[in-house]
C-alpha cells in the first residue's frame, strides 16, 4: 500500500506543481473537463489519501535470512 499511496501522492503534488507552469500532466486532463474548481479538489484529495495510505500501512517486514549457528571452541 506504501507503493500506491505514494504514487497518488507524488502525482498529486506534481499535478500542483505543474499547473503553476501551465503544463498538465497528461494522466490528470481530464480533471479540468469540469472546471479548475473539482480539478483543485481531485488534485488535494490525490495528495491526502495517497499521504493517508503512505502512513497508514502497515510496517513491512523485512525478511530475514537464516544463518546456520556458529559453534565456538573452546580450548
Amino acid at each position: 500500500m506504501k507503493k500506491i499511496g505514494s504514487f497518488m501522492a507524488v502525482i498529486g503534488i506534481l499535478a500542483v506543481v505543474m499547473n503553476y507552469l501551465d503544463r498538465v500532466p497528461t494522466l490528470l486532463m481530464w480533471i479540468y473537463n469540469w472546471g479548475d474548481t473539482v480539478a483543485w479538489a481531485i488534485k488535494i484529495g490525490l495528495i491526502v489519501v495517497g499521504g493517508a495510505l503512505y502512513f497508514l500501512s502497515p510496517k513491512e517486514e523485512e525478511e530475514m535470512q537464516e544463518t546456520a549457528p556458529t559453534e565456538s571452541k573452546e580450548e
